[in-house]
């Protein structure tokens, strides 16, 4: 059990017949998809990802992270179910209290109550954070791979993701979810394939090259696992479908959430090193979402405004 969960399990899928059946049924999919859509691009298909994952650990969310996935696709979903699911869990509860009062959220006043802080910071806020410190306390980290740091950029990329969606007329929360979820592939990657941990990560690493060094040593890149990992978590197949283009979102099927996580990402990586430059992203994303990158840029936030490790200290 991952160091801090509450009621996290982890398992390894065994090539059961059953998973073979799953995996059947993912190439047929992507036949038919292939076939109908008349789409000449080659697939890396989800069966060939649920292969990589058969001997990998998967964390399986706890029962209030996965009642409120539930919520995300659900139009009678309100701010009392919302609330009364979050409240079952007092260690999330406490911890969604000291991230809405920290410096990130930068409330005119603090919030005692976990009605408080929906009613000021917003239920889909709310529930996105809620959904980000499960998956926190879920996952466990391989060897050599830095638990703050990793959170740390997850938590920039989610906040630019945000910014840029909303910017956009996007729906923020998700694009939020959405960029916090981007590297959760690479955890993954990294537990199948301990040995290339270290290039993954070796400096430098421009923006992007995580990508590109992902798909070169393992075949796919942390988007396209973490896409496996949202659908088996039943998260909405708009995130999903994100998080598998995030890396390529000119590609045939994808989408505008797609695009927005790819240039957060970017950005992110940008970050590290210096600030931001709006006008090096690739023109032909930043068009396809018909960004104003002067307006943007004069306007970008700091990136560690994004940031609150006191969702780790759960």
């Amino acid at each position: 059990m991952a160091h801090g969960a509450v009621g996290c399990k982890f398992r390894i899928l065994p090539a059961t017949p059953h998973c073979r059946r799953d995996i059947a049924r993912y190439e047929m999919h992507y036949f038919l998809v292939a076939k109908t859509d008349g789409r000449s691009i080659i697939f890396r298909t989800m069966a060939h990802i649920a292969r990589f994952l058969q001997t990998v650990q998967l964390p399986v969310m706890q029962e209030v992270a996965q009642a409120l996935i539930r919520t995300l696709g659900d139009d009678q979903a309100d701010v009392a179910l919302v609330t009364k699911i979050i409240a079952k869990d007092p260690v999330l509860t406490t911890t969604l209290l000291r991230m809405a009062n920290s410096a990130m959220f930068g409330l005119s006043r603090s919030v005692s109550t976990l009605d408080n802080a929906v009613s000021v910071v917003g239920m889909a806020h709310i529930r996105a954070r809620a959904l980000s410190i499960c998956m926190a306390n879920t996952f466990e980290f391989p060897p050599g791979m830095n638990r703050l740091d990793f959170w740390h950029n997850s938590m920039v990329c989610a906040g630019y993701a945000g910014w840029l969606a909303a910017s956009d007329g996007m729906d923020e929360q998700q694009a939020w979810l959405t960029g916090m979820m981007l590297r959760l592939g690479e955890v993954i990657i990294a537990q199948r394939m301990p040995g290339i941990l270290e290039r993954l990560e070796s400096l430098p690493c421009g923006p992007g090259e995580r990508w590109k060094r992902e798909r070169e040593l393992s075949g796919f890149d942390e988007g396209e696992v973490s896409a496996e990992i949202a659908r088996r978590w039943d998260f909405p197949e708009t995130v999903a479908l994100a998080l598998q283009f995030a890396a390529q979102p000119l590609s045939n099927g994808s989408s505008r959430l797609a695009a927005v996580v790819h240039l957060a990402a970017l950005i992110t990586d940008q970050s590290e090193k210096a600030p931001p430059v709006l006008n090096d992203l690739p023109a032909s994303v930043v068009h396809s979402l018909g960004l104003d990158v002067q307006k943007l840029q004069s306007a970008i936030p700091d990136a560690e405004s994004f940031s609150d490790i006191s969702m780790l200290q759960a």
